[in-house]
Order: C-alpha cells, then sequence, then structure tokens
C-alpha cells in the first residue's frame, strides 16, 4: 500500500515544545500527530453513529407515537450509572 501525507501545519512554537515535551520515550513529532489524527478521527466517527442513532430513534418514536417519558429514561440511566461504578475496582 502507498502511503501519503498530510499538509505540513504550522503552529506557534509554543505548542510544538508542549507536544516536544510530553512524547513518549521512542516516540516521534511524526507518530505523535499521527496517532492524535486517528484518535480524533475514531472520536469524530463516534459521534456521528451517535447522532445518526439518536435521529433514527427520534424518526422511529414519530412514526409510531411512541415515546418514553423523562424520568423512565433518567432513572435508566442512573441504574446504569451505578452498575458501571461498581464495576470499578
Amino acid at each position: 500500500m502507498k502511503t501519503a501525507t498530510i499538509p505540513s501545519l504550522r503552529v506557534a512554537p509554543e505548542l510544538r515544545e508542549a507536544a516536544e515535551n510530553v512524547l513518549r520515550e521512542g516516540e516521534t513529532l511524526s507518530g505523535f500527530v499521527e496517532a492524535a489524527l486517528r484518535a480524533q478521527i475514531g472520536q469524530r466517527q463516534m459521534q456521528d453513529e451517535f447522532i445518526a442513532r439518536g435521529l433514527a430513534s427520534r424518526d422511529l418514536a414519530r412514526k409510531t407515537d411512541r415515546y418514553l417519558p423523562a424520568t423512565v429514561v433518567l432513572d435508566d440511566l442512573a441504574a446504569q450509572l451505578k452498575q458501571a461504578k461498581k464495576r470499578k475496582p
């Protein structure tokens, strides 16, 4: 597979220095930037999927005229949070 390049990026010297100061042993600035780019792409993809699921849920509720009261949703979320906290050591 051929590789491609990302356009060069001009940043303030302070930002470059901050990035260099957090590099792990053996890590390059290029590797750090690539990892950050991958992480941001993944975050945006998850966000887009979340929004799409929410919009689909909204559309289904409108179509079927079936809605859940906010108290039911909030109680369910509180129960999920309680379970998650129990799993944490």
